[in-house]
């Protein structure tokens, strides 16, 4: 959905436009991800199509575990668009650091549970080899 060039909406409407809840918006108001929104003569947030693509931004690099100070960080960069996108590049080269370390941990934790998986061929409790192995220091 392509908003028009000028809009005004509440917050549970900015909600389904963004796929963002209405809680976590107002969150990010509190922590100045998201600018305090105009408030009309009722007290109702009222937002705009810059709220839309400033929260469109901040859900999609949340997608990527990108953590809320870094998001900060890339708000703050893009005030000048001709400056240098180093500190981005570095980044995201950082995220997919994080992300890489993350899938060799998953591998490892997978390749622990297949071999306690298949470790046991009894059937009693009292006789279970994953039980015991679990009981067991790791190795080192």
């Amino acid at each position: 959905m392509k908003a028009q060039s000028k809009v005004s909406m509440k917050i549970s409407q900015l909600a389904k436009v963004t796929n963002v809840a209405s809680k976590t918006i107002r969150y990010y108001e509190d922590i100045g991800l998201l600018p305090a929104a105009y408030r009309n003569d009722n007290g109702y947030r009222e937002y705009g199509n810059n709220d839309i693509e400033r929260l469109v931004f901040i859900r999609r690099c949340r997608e990527l575990q990108i953590p809320l100070e870094q998001i900060k960080t890339l708000i703050v960069v893009q005030v000048d668009p001709k400056s240098s996108c180093q500190e981005v590049d570095a980044l995201i080269e950082q995220q997919l650091d994080k992300v890489r370390k993350t899938i060799a941990e998953l591998t490892l934790l997978e390749q622990t549970l297949h071999t306690l998986a298949t470790s046991c061929p009894n059937d009693k409790v009292g006789d279970c080899q994953i039980l015991k192995n679990l009981q067991q220091e790791k190795p080192s």
